[in-house]
């Protein structure tokens, strides 16, 4: 998933940068990309004289720079796990930087749901393979999130105000809550 964050960042700086994006620069941004997801790629990619000028470009370095994709993610494993109460403090203190802003949180969980609702059975495989996620009960915390997703879905189809999968000022079971925080 990081990997498709940075190549479509790469490949469109426009949507963070308020720029325009030359067509000249397309072709360039690509390389860089494509670059990026072979160094980040498990799989030997075998160049011959027919292949893509963008893979031959970057073929003698790409080696190098699958070691650096190696050794970041060998450091990471290293790492010792983070906490949940050190990740809810950490969130908790992210939040209150914030507190002026004015924050649509339920615009915002509507848009991570649309996301889940997609590779939810994937999502839901993983963890449940995933030994580390039983030990922190991420299974279970996973499908109580999507059930309460799913009660606030049914509050709005079946004649909540607001429109279905758009989160308003109720949720299941009645109580009120507010769409800005």
């Amino acid at each position: 998933m990081p990997l498709r964050f940075w190549v479509n960042l790469i490949k469109n700086p426009h949507f963070v940068f308020d720029i325009q994006k030359p067509t000249k620069l397309e072709g360039c941004l690509s390389v860089v990309a494509q670059t990026l997801m072979d160094a980040c790629s498990t799989q030997e990619h075998q160049l011959t004289k027919d292949s893509p000028s963008s893979k031959l470009l970057f073929a003698k370095d790409i080696y190098q720079y699958r070691d650096w994709v190696d050794r970041y993610y060998a450091e990471i494993r290293q790492m010792p796990p983070i906490t949940d109460q050190d990740m809810n403090a950490l969130l908790a203190e992210e939040s209150r930087s914030h507190s002026r802003d004015r924050f649509h949180v339920f615009s915002a969980l509507n848009e991570l749901y649309k996301y889940l609702e997609q590779y939810k059975e994937s999502l839901r495989e993983e963890l449940d393979m995933n030994q580390f996620a039983i030990s922190q009960k991420l299974p279970q915390k996973f499908q109580d999130m999507l059930n309460t997703m799913e009660c606030i879905g049914e509050h709005y189809s079946n004649g909540g105000s607001g429109t279905i999968g758009n989160f308003g000022h109720r949720v299941c079971r009645g109580r009120p809550r507010e769409d800005r925080v």
